[in-house]
């Protein structure tokens, strides 16, 4: 083969090789990105700094997780009833009032129920403290070693019939939020306690300021 001719052919196999080794790149498939969100984890109140969180005044119950209903409940959250300032609704079973505040009841399974209420009116130290002292009964104890739920706060543990209610409450800058569990009776008060902390845990955090 001629010398000319002979570099010709060199110089076009040369060429193709980076060629072909591109178009096998280009035909190999993108690495694969899920969409999928991440499953659920709920936060222990003791893992949540409730000093550093903002809320703001207005509904939120349409903001909770499915999944933190269904934990609190211990299985699927049944009825639900949701009430908004200025509203006449069903603050408890039984008592009916116009509300000036933003809430929500959901039922559960075996007697469980879960509440929470956001007051709408903006609500000072002193008046939280206040609230505090005339949420205190004889008939419940004081969850004196419980987390901090806002400043000041108070968590209680009330016995009602065959189910007893753990209860959070505090302020949180100037709105007052609260939020409540009920349970069977023969869950033991650590259970309880944590339990109802991880519902208060997503009540603040549906009811937190958006970015």
């Amino acid at each position: 083969m001629p010398g000319p001719l002979r570099w010709m052919l060199l110089a076009a196999v040369v060429t193709a090789l980076p060629v072909a080794a591109g178009v096998v790149l280009l035909d190999e498939d993108p690495p694969a990105t899920s969409s999928e969100a991440p499953p659920y984890r709920s936060t222990a109140l003791a893992d949540y700094d409730t000093s550093a969180v903002a809320l703001s005044r207005a509904p939120f119950c349409d903001r909770l997780p499915e999944e933190a209903l269904t934990e609190a409940l211990d299985g699927r959250p049944g009825p639900t009833t949701a009430y908004a300032n200025g509203e006449s609704a069903e603050m408890a079973p039984g008592l009916e009032d116009v509300a000036h505040e933003y809430g929500c009841r959901i039922e559960g399974r075996r007697g469980t129920e879960a509440r929470a209420w956001l007051f709408a009116p903006p609500v000072t130290r002193s008046r939280a403290t206040e609230l505090v002292d005339e949420a205190t009964r004889p008939s419940c104890s004081r969850a004196t070693t419980a987390p901090a739920y806002g400043a000041p706060s108070l968590a209680l543990i009330c016995p009602a019939g065959d189910r007893r209610w753990a209860s959070f409450r505090g302020l949180f800058g100037d709105a007052w939020l609260a939020c409540s569990l009920a349970a069977p009776a023969d869950l033991d008060d650590n259970e309880l306690l944590d339990r109802a902390g991880r519902w208060c845990v997503a009540v603040a955090e549906a009811a937190s300021v958006s970015d």
